[in-house]
């Protein structure tokens, strides 16, 4: 089902004579970052999974002038036409009708320096009010003491409007009873309140137990899903990243300059063959439990392929998606995306994966599910787009779908009380 094609270098971007000091300066710039990978953390203070060391970066401005006066001219990076289309444009800065963002990261895992990623809980609740948003899924609880200070800032605090979900330590597996330690470790996470769990890629791309690399539908696996679905809490799953991101990077890839801008989150040593591997994967883990509830993060981490996704929500009735980090993607294909949606309405939630959380990125969400507008930018303001250079149009969902999507299916999911 998955082909790994070939990246033909463009000849106007191939490899010319360089002086040795600028041809240095080209690998270096590929190389100009200390390996990142994701680890096994207790709690705050230890490197998370997109810290880079910065020993080079001092020395990066030097080395793309030498660059640049190798290879003259416009860089594609500066490109930033600007559209004579004159369509109808409808801002969107609120939610149609109440919602809940069931992909967000309050915690401190994922930031450079420990700090929580809402710095300021009050200025977040008035951004989640002046967007109509009535509650978020915190997905960055961890386990322990870290689970115990995200639940007493977020959901002890304010209560029905946050949701925090747990992690596991999966280095626990290369203990004696490794299995049932991490059972024991997400029985206690929800008896301290932790309302579901949360499964980052590292599982399938990094984590390892007695030398071999562990995937979703490992054996070693089956008792934790089983438990989550004996406790009633949802498993959200991250599996694998986009289709781009395990292809060469090359004048094929459709997401180069993101890439090579943040090389680290390349996955092309893995190959396009690993992807299927994963996807395999996390469809067997959905099907070998049908007790448990299992969220596909990032609809089903195969945005690329809707028809797919539609097959596992037709075959799976245990099996919900979000649409976190996927709004360039859905938008790139809106038909497609509301024939997903409307064949299954109360199996898709709304969730945005913002980091930062900004009112601006609300705004492009609810306006790609509610409007019919076309052409517009995902990432308004920055150049080039993040993600890749096309533009997006709205779904136009209506209101029955949109209150199923916003926080129908979510409150059935998380028990919460309408």
């Amino acid at each position: 089902m998955f082909s790994a094609a070939r990246a033909h270098e463009h000849p106007a971007l191939r490899r010319v004579s360089l002086s040795p000091r600028i041809a240095a300066a080209n690998r270096w710039l590929r190389a100009g970052r200390l390996p990142c990978h994701p680890t096994q953390m207790a709690g705050v203070g230890n490197p998370g999974p997109y810290r880079r060391g910065a020993l080079l970066r001092p020395a990066l401005p030097a080395l793309r002038r030498l660059r640049r006066l190798a290879r003259p001219g416009p860089r594609l990076r500066a490109f930033d036409p600007a559209s004579t289309l004159e369509l109808p444009s409808h801002p969107t800065p609120a939610a149609a009708c109440p919602a809940i963002d069931a992909h967000t990261h309050l915690g401190r895992w994922l930031t450079p320096d420990s700090s929580w990623m809402a710095p300021d809980v009050g200025a977040l609740l008035a951004l989640m009010d002046a967007s109509n948003l009535v509650a978020l899924v915190n997905l960055d609880g961890r386990w322990g003491a870290e689970l115990d200070e995200n639940l007493q800032r977020y959901d002890h605090a304010h209560p029905d409007r946050f949701y925090t979900f747990c992690h596991l330590d999966w280095s626990l597996l290369d203990t004696t009873g490794g299995s049932g330690a991490l059972v024991q470790s997400l029985e206690r996470s929800a008896q301290q309140g932790a309302r579901g769990l949360k499964v980052w890629k590292d599982l399938g791309l990094s984590v390892t137990a007695g030398g071999r690399r562990i995937l979703p539908d490992d054996p070693a696996l089956h008792p934790v899903w089983e438990a989550a679905g004996s406790l009633g809490i949802p498993v959200l799953v991250h599996t694998a990243d986009p289709v781009a991101f395990f292809q060469p990077v090359g004048v094929r890839n459709e997401r180069v300059e993101e890439l090579t801008a943040h090389p680290s989150i390349s996955l092309a040593n893995e190959g396009v063959g690993m992807l299927g591997r994963l996807l395999d994967s996390f469809e067997a883990m959905v099907a070998n439990h049908p007790g448990t509830t299992f969220i596909g993060a990032h609809v089903g981490c195969h945005v690329e392929n809707l028809a797919a996704v539609s097959a596992l929500l037709d075959r799976y009735a245990n099996l919900y998606v979000d649409i976190s980090g996927r709004a360039p993607e859905l938008g790139r294909q809106p038909r497609a995306a509301a024939r997903l949606i409307a064949a299954h309405p109360d199996r898709v939630l709304f969730g945005t994966d913002q980091l930062p959380i900004r009112a601006d990125d609300y705004g492009v969400y609810f306006r790609l599910l509610e409007t019919d507008d076309e052409y517009f930018s995902y990432a308004p303001g920055r150049t080039p787009p993040p993600h890749g250079r096309w533009q997006i149009s709205g779904l136009a969902l209506d209101g029955a779908i949109l209150e199923q999507v916003y926080a129908t299916n979510a409150r059935r999911i998380l028990r919460i009380a309408p």
